[in-house]
């Protein structure tokens, strides 16, 4: 058991299973989409591309941050939300009336992250960088298209 708990696999598993879950998700736009944009091109008499050709077109590029932007936004509000919002019965919302382990201010000690021993903004960018990492992907792709 010691085995598998230090093997590459187990020890990244979130991160693989997400990579798997995106990679996948591409490809079955990447192949609904070139489907549909081939029926496009042959509709207008326009010649039709191989799936190579179409991951290169500003269909996919449109569709891919198209589908990104709204799926960073939602998620970047959904985690700021739940630092300030409450749900009763949401797995997802803190305790109603309760003070939770959470909720405390990081501690300076000596296996403290590099920002909780900074401090300051630092810290406070610590703090939020979900939420802003996701809201910076947003803006991103919100530009880029």
């Amino acid at each position: 058991m010691s085995e598998q708990k230090n093997s590459f696999i187990y020890k990244n598993s979130l991160s693989i299973a997400f990579l798997l879950l995106a990679f996948l998700s591409l490809a079955g736009q990447a192949f609904t989409g070139v489907q549909q944009y081939n029926e496009f091109l042959s509709d207008h008499n326009y010649h039709t591309v191989s799936l190579f050709q179409y991951l290169c077109t500003g269909h996919f590029i449109q569709a891919t941050f198209e589908n990104w932007e709204s799926e960073f936004f939602q998620m970047g509000l959904f985690i700021w939300f739940t630092v300030f919002l409450k749900q009763k019965g949401s797995s997802e919302s803190k305790k109603i009336g309760v003070k939770e382990e959470v909720d405390r201010e990081p501690k300076n000690h000596k296996n403290a992250p590099w920002a909780v021993k900074k401090g300051g903004f630092i810290l406070s960018v610590y703090k939020h960088s979900l939420t802003l990492s996701l809201l910076l992907l947003f803006l991103i792709s919100l530009v880029w298209k």
